[in-house]
């Protein structure tokens, strides 16, 4: 068997500063005040018996094993409810404290499987491990007596299994579903012999509210709750720590595996994002980087209505690279470009840009994340110097007020959700703003002190309404500002706030929200002593997305709350490397570290390392690619790891672009929506089948590890550099580790920042840096990284995407827990269990003036398009709005989206479409053409697979 290295202390650390010296089987222990004797213990290399104690819970005290003896006190206290204190006396081991464990370990084993631990569906059993550690080999009571040996099994959960007859009731399930999840599903319910753990009312694990985040599974001493993956697939052998590739937390995680096979996916307790913690996708659904969808050989056709031809690697590599050199023999050297991907590692996207810029000699290279958080970038950069969020997770547990604006931590990013209810039961406030009632509006153990229900679009009013309330209040941190910020820009926001139009009586007409609770929104984040602001895409993908991150950012330096922890502007980035794949230079304007392609200094830098002259000009961005191949001049594309075909709005503007294209070539794993519209397929690598690095959405960057070999040969940067080099430009770099280098030598974020550092660190937050050799888990403290922070007015420009008569609903998108993004991955896993489709939330009112009742499909019509989708009715969303997801290709919920986008970035504005909806009875004309095209896409695979066999 393997060994993870983690030790259990028993108890959490305790934070106390004051020291307190005791003495422990006569070895003198110095520990901080508040440190439970177990611990202290455990600090000396005593592990005193335990079974219902663990580090990652509050100390319970309910097994009776970790009793210990304290000179001069009567009695055997349990050691991880007792605290140290000056001067006392612990023993751990005697005679007594023997016979007293003895005693109770004997009663466990009278009502504990004889072979729990022993079968395949757990590595794990404490009781009988316990009780080999303690000498106990038989029992004096015996198993005819009552017992619980023959507790019912609940299967119902897909990923794990709860057996009843070897729970002993610790309760450590129940904890880890309190205080690490947050979610309070378990409960013990009866009492006394008839006790026993309950999901929710007594009910099936699946028809509970547990949220299958795995906390109660990794929690549990015994096999009572397990993974049933162990029971298919046996015991582990090797464990490798990697990073999820889920969402923009970086959770860390030990993939156990047995041969090729991941057999579990463990929370890392030294991750320094999760600690431990994840959720249901990280933890259980990796299932699709083996699922038989997966396409693990290169193909290539002349016509998307051409089947596929399996080729080699050579051939396929040779016929993308000699596609693209015809086009921009014929049709120019713009005619083709890139997009890079946010699930892929930094190390490849960086390499992906490389090769538009030096290879394809352009700079038409973009990301997704035009289409989410590139006003982010815009936003952020001008006003405090630095396109990223401004803290750490954890400073989460330091905030007074939180701001949760755009964003749905609970579904979107579960783990760092998590953390921050566990601030708001220690007495955090929090306000909300968002169209829709979220789950941290109210639940039955959290609720919003305020929520903002505003209209879709009008996200500038409000804020600017904020600001109003706090300026002409007198609410603001002059001194602060007068020290950090630039005094001209300050004066002429402040009085342009100020003005009677954005004062919340006169907006309250555009946003909807009521004065008082903008005023009392105002006052709280103002006076809170530690405000903080987390927002998401309900803020960037507007029209007015830069301007509204400029709002977020005027708001929190006129309050004085950027540069120390608790506080700050906190974007929660949706993949797990958008972040990632903005700083390595993958838009069209900038190089990595955000210097634009212009400047002489940077493009020298670049030109001498690279050996190619670069140009000063920037290329097109992804919608502007789209417009010039249906003018005829863009040709080909090269995509790695995205499928715009799904993901970016409009669909049937961006599939007509992509016919017109020539040459696609997608580099992914599964024919996707957009791969249906490719001419080269290059079978990529998932995160468990490659090494390099993640940057999550607190800028902490973490290793990926390489768990099995790459089903397809090859790693994602092992492709890219053979595409490069047949297209003539070389590269030669044997691993990741290298490219890594690259990139710090020409990125001042990351100027020292090397991967024995950050194996060493376990993680670390750029700037990684001479001036910050460990990283920057706070940023613009002191002073902000363009010197003095600048205020932008904020004109609220309303969207020409309104409601009308024709259209009377405002349409917003989001996402749900159990899938991710575009569904490729999750819709492969046992996670459509909880959702199979997405469906059109409607509020009662709405529904009813239309004759619409839950469940009944609806058409959803915008000016761009029509579908069908399954109507929710529900009080969630506010009368007017109507609300849907994007996991499922044929829902389409692109169809509907329109091109409107942000001013300044080009992000379209998915969270603002005006829609009418009616009852009907059959799919949409776009569905029925779909499902046409996938059939017969379907079938030239096939072909494909009969042709080759």
């Amino acid at each position: 068997m393997y060994s993870t290295g983690y030790h259990d202390h028993g108890t959490p650390a305790a934070s106390g500063a004051k020291l307190v010296t005791l003495e422990i089987d006569g070895k003198p222990v110095t520990v901080p005040e508040g440190t439970s004797i177990m611990r202290a213990a455990a600090s000396t290399g005593t592990d005193v018996p335990k079974l219902c104690a663990t580090d990652s819970l509050k100390a319970f005290g309910s097994c009776r094993l970790c009793l210990v003896e304290i000179e001069g006190r009567r009695g055997y206290p349990a050691s991880c409810t007792t605290l140290v204190a000056d001067g006392i006396k612990v023993r751990t081991q005697s005679h007594k404290l023997t016979q007293l464990r003895t005693s109770v370990m004997e009663l466990y084993l009278s009502d504990h499987p004889a072979d729990c631990g022993s079968t395949s569906a757990s590595a794990r059993c404490d009781v009988h491990d316990m009780a080999a550690k303690l000498g106990v080999t038989g029992m004096r009571y015996g198993v005819d007596g009552r017992n619980h040996l023959h507790g019912a099994k609940d299967e119902s959960n897909p990923y794990f299994t709860f057996d009843q007859s070897e729970c002993i009731v610790c309760s450590r399930c129940v904890r880890a579903c309190d205080e690490t999840q947050g979610t309070f599903a378990l409960t013990i319910q009866g009492r006394g012999f008839a006790s026993k753990v309950s999901a929710s009312q007594n009910e099936p694990f699946l028809e509970s509210e547990c949220v299958s985040c795995g906390a109660c599974v990794e929690a549990c001493p015994t096999g009572a709750l397990a993974e049933k993956s162990l029971i298919q697939l046996g015991q582990p052998t090797k464990v490798t720590t990697t990073t999820c590739a889920y969402c923009g937390v970086g959770c860390s995680f030990n993939a156990e595996s047995r041969n090729s096979d991941v057999v579990r996916m463990v929370p890392n307790r030294d991750g320094h994002a999760n600690h431990g913690h994840a959720c249901v996708k990280g933890r259980f659904a990796y299932g699709y980087a083996t699922h038989p969808d997966r396409i693990t050989t290169p193909m290539i056709r002349k016509s998307i209505d051409d089947p596929w031809r399996q080729v080699t690697w050579e051939e396929a590599i040779g016929y993308a690279a000699g596609e693209f050199k015809r086009i921009q023999a014929k049709y120019g050297r713009d005619s083709i470009g890139g997009i890079t991907s946010s699930r892929c590692t930094n190390e490849e996207t960086f390499l992906v840009q490389k090769l538009v810029r030096a290879a394809f000699g352009n700079n038409n290279v973009d990301t997704c994340a035009r289409v989410c958080h590139s006003p982010t970038g815009y936003g952020l950069k001008n006003t405090i110097g630095e396109s990223a969020g401004t803290q750490n997770f954890d400073s989460v547990m330091k905030a007074d007020v939180m701001i949760v604006v755009g964003a749905n931590p609970t579904e979107g990013h579960p783990v760092f959700a998590s953390r921050m209810k566990q601030r708001l039961r220690q007495g955090a406030k929090l306000i909300v703003i968002d169209p829709r009632e979220i789950a941290l509006v109210k639940t039955p153990h959290i609720k919003a002190d305020l929520h903002l229900p505003l209209r879709p679009g009008t996200n500038v009013a409000l804020f600017n309404s904020l600001a109003h309330v706090i300026v002409t209040e007198g609410l603001t941190r002059e001194d602060y500002v007068a020290e950090r910020c630039e005094a001209d820009s300050y004066r002429k926001w402040k009085a342009f706030v100020a003005e009677e139009r954005n004062s919340p009586e006169n907006t309250a007409s555009s946003t909807g929200v009521s004065p008082e609770l903008v005023r009392a929104a105002a006052r709280m984040y103002a006076t809170a002593g530690n405000g903080a602001i987390y927002y998401g895409l309900g803020v960037t993908e507007h029209s007015q997305g830069s301007t509204m991150v400029m709002c977020i950012a005027n708001l929190a330096m006129a309050t004085g709350n950027v540069g120390r922890e608790g506080v700050g502007i906190n974007p929660l980035r949706g993949q797990n490397n958008v972040q990632g794949s903005c700083d390595m230079g993958s838009f069209p304007h900038e190089f990595s570290a955000y210097r634009h392609v212009s400047d002489l200094a940077t493009r020298t830098a670049f030109e001498k390392d690279w050996g190619v002259p670069l140009l000063a000009e920037p290329g097109l961005r992804i919608p502007n690619m789209f417009e010039a191949a249906l003018d005829g001049s863009f040709k080909g594309m090269y995509i790695q790891g995205e499928d715009p075909a799904q993901s970016d709005p409009d669909t049937q503007h961006v599939t007509a672009a992509f016919k017109a294209m020539e040459c696609v070539v997608i580099q992914d794993l599964f024919l996707n929506e957009t791969a249906k519209y490719a001419h080269v397929f290059l079978p990529g690598s998932s995160f468990l089948e490659k090494d390099g690095t993640f940057t999550n959405a607190e800028r902490r960057v973490s290793r990926v590890r390489k768990v099995m070999e790459p089903k397809a040969g090859f790693q994602d940067w092992e492709i890219t550099i053979l595409l490069s080099n047949a297209l003539g430009y070389p590269m030669h770099y044997r691993h990741p580790s290298e490219i890594m280098e690259e990139i710090a030598r020409l990125t001042p974020t990351f100027s020292t920042f090397t991967y024995e550092k950050l194996d060493r660190a376990g993680s670390l937050q750029w700037p990684v840096t001479d001036e910050a050799p460990e990283g920057t888990p706070t940023m613009h403290v002191g002073e902000f990284v363009r010197g003095k922070g600048k205020f932008f007015v904020t004109e609220f420009v309303p969207t020409t995407e309104r409601a009308t008569r024709k259209y009377p609903l405002l349409l917003t998108t989001g996402r749900i827990l159990s899938q991710y993004n575009v569904g490729a991955q999750t819709r492969r896993t046992q996670n459509s269990t909880w959702a199979a489709a997405d469906v059109l939330e409607i509020h009662p009112h709405d529904a009813e003036t239309r004759g619409i009742n839950d469940g009944d499909m609806v058409g959803l019509t915008s000016r761009s398009g029509e579908i069908v989708l399954p109507a929710k009715v529900t009080d969630r969303v506010r009368p007017g709005v109507v609300y849907t997801t994007f996991h499922f290709p044929e829902s389409g919920a692109n169809v509907v989206t329109t091109e409107n986008s942000d001013w300044a970035t080009n992000c379209p504005e998915y969270k603002v479409t005006a829609v009418e909806i009616v009852k009907v009875t059959h799919p949409s004309e776009w569905q029925k053409r779909f499902h046409e095209f996938t059939e017969h896409q379907l079938e030239l695979l096939k072909a494909r697979e009969v042709t080759h066999a």
